[in-house]
């Protein structure tokens, strides 16, 4: 796996709850390129339940929503916003079991609109949660205006 460099850290502002290691709150999500798919490796605390040692519903959406979004970051080199997103809640997440594992991927192209599949999978490789997001693709003149310069994976020849 290849560790995706964050294309937006070096912009005035940047404060994503999904994806800014310096949030205080946030989730710190870091991403790496696995063949096709984009995963992210997670540790939940007890700060992200709901019930008695289980992760919030929330959580796992919005931790899917993150991954969903950096896959059609990396794939296509541009910004994109979520236009519709269903969620399966398959088995319940423990905050005190270890690390989860999410994997995402393009599943469809219809122009500008990119269907995305992804997976939350606890610590014994069980699958928990998966979700189908749409995403709007804004064209790459538009997110360089926003400041991204290109998403690329540590030692790739483009990084600017």
């Amino acid at each position: 796996m290849k560790k995706i460099i964050n294309p937006w850290s070096h912009i005035e502002g940047y404060h994503c709850y999904g994806c800014d290691p310096n949030h205080q709150h946030g989730l710190k999500m870091e991403f790496y390129e696995d063949g096709e798919e984009i995963v992210s490796i997670w540790n939940p605390t007890s700060e992200h339940q709901s019930w008695l040692n289980t992760l919030h519903g929330g959580i796992q959406a919005t931790l899917l929503d993150e991954l969903c979004g950096w896959v059609t970051l990396r794939r296509f080199q541009t910004a994109s916003v979520t236009s519709k997103m269903e969620l399966r809640y398959r088995k319940p997440v423990h905050t005190n079991q270890g690390s989860l594992t999410l994997r995402a991927s393009v599943v469809e192209v219809r122009r500008n609109l990119v269907t995305v599949e992804g997976r939350l999978y606890n610590a014994e490789n069980e699958l928990c949660t998966e979700c189908s997001c749409l995403y709007f693709l804004y064209p790459q003149s538009v997110a360089q205006q926003m400041g991204m310069k290109g998403c690329y994976v540590e030692g790739e020849d483009n990084v600017k």
